[in-house]
């Protein structure tokens, strides 16, 4: 598929402001649109089928409205014991998140799809990957995990942790192959993706 020699009209199918500041360091020109999709999971459905299923939606109802753009669409599920742990939104189930958490390690499948409106089948639209993140908390006492809750209070963050933050403190132990998967949006796997889909990083 022949491509233009300028890069394309770039989109982020999302509003969140860490997935916004991941992307702004490739110092590529982008857009922010917030996908309307239902971002619930389906009875039955494993965790990284929900996290790539939302990242595909997203991608694609962004898509919709903006014909010829190239969207980046991404969602994170974290999980412990193949159950889903989503966002806390309170104190309370922050706390109550944390606790479970302590001392165990916790996946965090963090999905990630561009979508190109530019192309011509199907099969060059699309390109899908999960990457998962091996994270370990600290066995930390109740009134450790309190204390951090009320100074950082990630209630918008799956898993009650901020790692780019004080979060980092309540963890012991971080494995994945790209570093920024865990803050939300995979950085390594997003310019390999970008790079395929004939966006030029620098200018040759």
């Amino acid at each position: 598929m022949p491509f233009s020699l300028a890069n394309p009209r770039l989109i982020l199918a999302s509003s969140s402001k860490y997935r916004q500041e991941l992307l702004s360091r490739l110092q590529l020109p982008f857009e922010a649109m917030t996908p309307d999709i239902d971002e619930s999971a389906l009875p039955g459905e494993a965790p990284e089928a929900t996290a790539l299923r939302l990242a595909r939606s997203k991608a694609a109802a962004v898509a919709a409205l903006a014909p010829g753009a190239l969207v980046i669409g991404s969602d994170q599920v974290a999980t412990l014991d193949g159950q889903q742990i989503g966002k806390p939104g309170s104190h309370e189930k922050a706390l109550q998140q944390l606790r479970l958490m302590r001392g165990r390690r916790v996946v965090f499948h963090t999905a990630l799809c561009v979508w190109d409106g530019r192309a011509e089948s199907a099969a060059q639209k699309m390109q899908i990957e999960n990457v998962p993140t091996y994270v370990t908390f600290r066995d930390l006492s109740d009134s450790e995990l309190d204390a951090y809750l009320r100074i950082e209070q990630p209630y918008d963050c799956a898993g009650s942790a901020k790692n780019e933050g004080l979060g980092i403190a309540i963890l012991e132990k971080i494995e994945s192959a790209d570093p920024t998967a865990l803050t939300g949006l995979p950085l390594i796997a997003l310019t390999g993706m970008l790079r395929r889909a004939g966006v030029r990083f620098f200018g040759t």
